[in-house]
């Protein structure tokens, strides 16, 4: 039966209980422990049952435990407490008022704009998938404490990603449970009349509406877009209900809202957003519309436009593959968003170059990550290495620039350390350290008291976290395996399982195939006797994770897992954790003993479990790869390989395996269980200092964050404001000179390159250098000319090469540019010397922007 009416009926409070619910729309709750605990005092089974949703929890705990809590003066005076440190949050001044205090004012107020397909918050709001939404979401915790004016845009998933549970054998099932949005953390955004405030994307044929909602994440509002509405169909509905479900149109649909939809939603909500960041290749699209809107509402040309919306783009690769990249045909991107071609004043051809690496190749699919490429002008991965490989995959968007100098650079990924790092941990580090260890630098001297924790304190703390674990294991593995029916021994079974007193290893990630989530069970005698040979001293394993729907590889990498636990008789030893989310890694983090990971490097582009276990103080045991390849490594874990590449993938598995296994037996195990008279393992103690002191203060998304507010942010809103300036005229005149310089940049010649010395040449002699170039129309304003200089290697090219700028003397009598330059080389050897020339104007971001260089032959 259909309701004539609907209602949106609200928790009902006593008015002295009024503060709980500002406190539980402000996702500040999540990592604030005073405020956790009061929820969880409120009703501690409610808020297990409810995922930990204080709003849930408002809306349906009984009016007789609310009529008791108003008389009990200790939880009022833990309310008031927990009110007042949400208030003093939001107003207190903030790093990024004291970084911009002279910012001009009267550039206006700064908008940064962070797009994402995912944002991995708390476990009560389940609209991500992994590492990458989590890691989004800890980008707003971030930028809330640093007090960035920052906003993010995402999509509402009706019905997330999945729920996971394991059918008899082992084998991944998955139930997409409907999120109830009026019963979340969410906030629906309306007009000043009351009605929804609503926005109307284009596709072909049709409009597609959507509706916002809002999570307040302290300081920082996160708009999700829905489009479970009316008028819409019942395909454009599911355009918001699952998160990178369906098929390829499905997901250009999606990416259609996330990027077009987002510029069209932050305008609705009057937001002047000064930069825009692409959290991977999900939001090209944002670009085209800012062009359009450009091109249409501020009568600018395209070329103007693109310049604008270029100048103030950053993106943020997260993909080590092609094959992780999102690629459409052609037709299909013709079809869907042919009409910006039209728009743009482009040829379907020149329209689809934008998403192509080669223009050139009029069958190649279009690329999201190119596309997003060509339309920022800062650029980066997310780890030292990564920044390696990303410049390796896509160097070809920089034709002749060295591939160490293609211009994407590289932010290491963080952790926010207040949602990570254990209740009973924090407390211990608020006690010895002080209460801002979550966000100092690594240079802090606060550090130094990491040795003023007494020892037996640290482990006790961490053998409470690891009981809390096993407890919480248990109690889900039970709850699991009753919903599905199991015998009652095996019921038995579960609630005995793991030992808190044993080492334990924890892996809980993405089941994606090169993430090589059985490499420790290649050997099966001899992990089994790792584990079990020594009854006082023994290994365990949880682990927990999800394959993508469709990835049945990942899947089977599941089954076989449960598979070796069963045919080994292993129950006890080995868990799998089934619907791995937030919490329950927030659980293993803090309650495992070692962290493993074994990629297939350099695939991982960066992961950040493993900085979330080290914050807690656990050691990690990798392949160098991602993040852990810039960590140390000896000091604070122990590393598979020596950051080895290999051709023979099956040579890989086993050479890193029998690594693998012999820091097991040798280092792992045995330094574990070295105990001293009070039965303390002193030494594993001190890595585990070490983890926490040297790497807590690093792999954090408040350095992070802040990282990319003085990369990125602020010198893409500087260039927002320089560019828009007396009606977009600095716009204008840098794309015309743009314009200009492509045309006859190809007209330029080197005529000669003049070497004062000879090819034998001593360490710190001076080598003058005079150059003479015929810049055609160009004039020595619009080049810079530098030498390029540096060690040969094996290949004949120049390596690990410095530039140094040259001096412009004037014309000679045949009105060639004359440019001069000392060097001299520090090092002896075979080196070598080249010439470059390369755009140069007051307004480019970098002299890389307009991809011209050309070369001494």
């Amino acid at each position: 039966m259909q309701p004539i009416r609907t209602f949106n009926v609200s928790p009902s409070l006593p008015p002295r209980l009024e503060p709980l619910r500002k406190l539980a729309y402000n996702l500040h709750w999540d990592w604030n422990v005073e405020t956790k605990d009061l929820f969880r005092r409120l009703d501690s089974d409610l808020w297990e049952s409810s995922r930990h949703n204080p709003v849930l929890m408002l809306g349906t705990i009984s009016q007789g435990r609310l009529t008791e809590v108003v008389e009990d003066e200790g939880f009022l005076a833990q309310m008031d407490r927990a009110a007042r440190q949400l208030e003093d949050y939001l107003q207190e001044r903030t790093w990024y008022q004291k970084q911009r205090s002279s910012h001009s004012a009267d550039k206006g107020k700064e908008c940064y704009a962070y797009f994402s397909a995912e944002f991995g918050l708390v476990d009560c709001l389940p609209v991500y998938s992994g590492g990458l939404g989590v890691l989004a979401g800890d980008h707003l915790k971030s930028a809330s404490d640093l007090g960035l004016p920052l906003v993010g845009v995402g999509l509402l998933y009706q019905q997330g990603y999945f729920a996971q549970y394991l059918n008899a054998d082992g084998w991944q099932q998955e139930r997409y449970p409907i999120n109830d949005f009026y019963n979340m953390t969410l906030h629906l955004e309306r007009n000043p009349d009351g009605s929804e405030l609503q926005i109307a994307v284009n596709y072909p044929g049709r409009k597609v509406y959507a509706r916002v909602w809002r999570v307040q994440v302290g300081t920082v509002p996160l708009y999700m877009m829905d489009t479970n509405i009316e008028p819409n169909n019942d395909y454009d509905h599911n355009i918001t209900d699952q998160l990178y479900g369906g098929d390829i149109d499905m997901r250009i649909h999606q990416e259609i809202m996330l990027g077009i939809g987002g510029v069209q939603m932050l305008k609705a909500l009057g937001y002047n957003v000064t930069a825009y960041h692409m959290n991977e290749g999900h939001a090209a699209f944002s670009a085209l519309e800012r062009i359009r809107v450009l091109i249409q509402e501020e009568n600018l040309s395209y070329d103007t436009a693109k310049q604008v919306v270029g100048s103030t783009n950053i993106f943020t690769t997260h993909t080590p593959v092609p094959a992780g990249i999102d690629l459409f045909p052609p037709d299909k991107m013709l079809y869907y968003l042919g009409y910006y071609a039209d728009i743009f004043g482009l040829t379907k051809d020149q329209f689809l170059g934008l998403g192509r690496e080669n223009t050139g190749d009029l069958s190649a699919p279009f690329s999201m990550a190119v596309l997003a490429l060509k339309m920022a002008t800062f650029c980066n991965g997310v780890a030292q290495l990564h920044g390696v490989v990303s410049r390796q995959m896509f160097k070809g968007l920089w034709q002749e620039v060295p591939v160490e100098e293609v211009p994407i650079a590289a932010i290491t990924n963080g952790v926010h350390a207040r949602s990570c790092v254990a209740k009973s941990t924090q407390e211990l580090y608020d006690r010895y350290l002080g209460p801002n260890w979550s966000s100092v630098a690594a240079d802090s001297p606060l550090w130094e008291r990491m040795d003023a924790i007494p020892d037996e304190e640290l482990w006790r703390n961490h053998e409470r976290c690891r009981l809390d674990m096993v407890l919480y294991v248990r109690d889900h593995l039970v709850k699991h395996l009753r919903d599905r029916g199991a015998s009652s021994s095996d019921i038995a079974q579960a609630q005995e399982v793991l030992d808190p007193n044993v080492l334990t290893i924890g892996f809980a990630r993405r089941f994606a195939t090169y993430k090589r989530a059985t490499l420790w069970m290649r050997d099966i005698e001899r992990i089994r006797r790792i584990m079990l040979a020594n009854k006082d001293r023994k290994l365990q394993f949880v682990i927990a994770g999800k394959a993508h729907p469709k990835d049945i590889p990942g899947k089977e990498l599941i089954r076989d897992i449960n598979h070796f636990i069963s045919e080994q008789n292993l129950q006890k030893q080995v868990v799998f954790v089934p619907n791995y989310d937030i919490h329950i890694s927030r659980l293993m983090v803090a309650g495992c003993d070692v962290w493993l990971n074994t990629p297939r490097r350099p695939r991982e582009a960066s992961g950040t479990s493993g900085m979330k276990a080290s914050m807690n103080g656990l050691p990690n045991l990798s392949v160098l790869d991602g993040w852990w390849d810039e960590a140390d490594y000896v000091r604070t874990g122990w590393a598979i390989g020596h950051g080895e590449n290999y051709e023979d993938p099956n040579y890989q598995d086993e050479i890193e395996a029998n690594a693998f296994y012999d820091l097991l037996e040798k280092e792992v195990v045995p330094l574990f269980y070295d105990r001293d008279a009070d039965n303390l393992p002193r030494r594993w103690v001190a890595k585990m200092k070490d983890a926490i002191r040297l790497n807590c203060p690093f792999f954090n998304t408040a350095r992070m964050v802040g990282e990319y507010a003085q990369r990125a942010y602020f010198p893409a809103s500087d260039r927002y404001y320089t560019l828009t300036a007396d009606q977009y005229a600095p716009a204008k005149e840098l794309a015309n000179w743009k314009g200009k310089l492509t045309e006859h940049w190809f007209n330029m010649k080197i005529k000669d390159v003049d070497i004062s010395s000879g090819e034998d040449i001593e360490v710190n002699q001076t080598v003058a250098v005079k150059a003479k170039l015929d810049l055609a129309t160009l004039s020595p304003d619009d080049v810079q000319v530098e030498l390029y200089q540096g060690t040969i290697n094996a290949d004949g090219e120049i390596v690990d090469a410095v530039t140094v700028v040259m001096d412009y003397e004037g014309n000679d009598t045949q009105k060639l540019g004359i440019y001069t330059a000392n060097i001299l080389y520090t090092a002896s050897g075979l080196q070598g010397l080249s010439l470059r020339v390369l755009p140069k104007h007051k307004h480019l971001a970098t002299p890389y922007e307009p991809r011209l260089i050309l070369w001494a032959q």
